[in-house]
């Protein structure tokens, strides 16, 4: 007999058996990268959230769409609102720069959007990457509540309350106002200008329209504190009090 060939023609030893305790160690080791997988999805998502209800009730960033503001804010700045400067009692003061919805002030019509682009773009609001609401401005406030706000005096300055306002934000060359108003603020209100006043749409455009061109305190998204991007203009933003902080007329 040909022992050889009866070697080769053995069936070959099966495998030993794993147990059912290598199976559930070998199932959970092989399940394992497959949960990993999700894990950076779910992160990224709470994350994101996070930002974002940040952003809807602490601090929101706020893209500078404009030359309004210039020198003191230029186009494609990031500035950091402070959503709860006004939230426990404190009002706006003159001097604060401001974010304000300006639907009913300075807006008075409907701003017709595609509901998916307007998500979409309030997403992008809400991170700072791109351009705010139409019916969003940054302004500097003037004047309060009480306020009795006249342009111009004899120098060409504005008067709070019959004092003169020193402005040194004003942008290089521009003069304090080219329009003449004499206004008392309501209570409730903010009488509010941009520092380019040459460039400015605000208080001053919307004498005629209802509510004299004052914006409501409840309108007031919040006090923008902070310049974030870019880098190089990283700076807080200062609250220069006018001199007519004293009696209201």
């Amino acid at each position: 007999m040909d022992t050889d060939v009866q070697l080769t023609e053995r069936d070959p030893s099966p495998a030993p058996d794993q147990g059912p305790e290598q199976g559930s160690r070998f199932a959970r080791f092989t399940a394992r990268p497959a949960g990993l997988r999700h894990r950076p999805v779910t992160l990224l998502a709470l994350c994101l959230a996070f930002v974002l209800l940040l952003s809807a009730f602490v601090a929101q960033p706020f893209l500078i769409p404009s030359s309004s503001m210039e020198n003191t804010l230029q186009i494609g700045d990031r500035v950091l609102v402070n959503k709860l400067a006004y939230r426990f009692g404190t009002e706006p003061a003159r001097g604060d720069v401001v974010v304000f919805d300006g639907t009913g002030s300075f807006v008075h019509r409907e701003q017709g959007e595609n509901p998916v682009t307007g998500l979409l773009r309030a997403t992008g609001a809400a991170l700072g990457l791109a351009r705010p609401a139409e019916t969003d401005y940054v302004k500097r406030v003037i004047g309060i509540g009480g306020d009795h706000v006249t342009c111009c005096d004899r120098r060409g300055r504005i008067e709070v309350n019959g004092e003169a306002v020193r402005e040194g934000y004003l942008h290089p060359g521009d003069a304090p106002s080219s329009v003449t108003f004499d206004i008392v603020v309501p209570e409730g209100k903010l009488w509010v200008m941009g520092d380019h006043r040459a460039r400015s749409s605000d208080s001053r455009d919307h004498l005629g329209d209802p509510g004299g061109g004052t914006v409501p305190v409840d309108k007031v998204i919040g006090r923008a504190d902070l310049i974030t991007w870019p880098v190089s203009r990283w700076r807080t933003l200062s609250a220069p009090i006018p001199a007519a902080a004293g009696s209201r007329g």
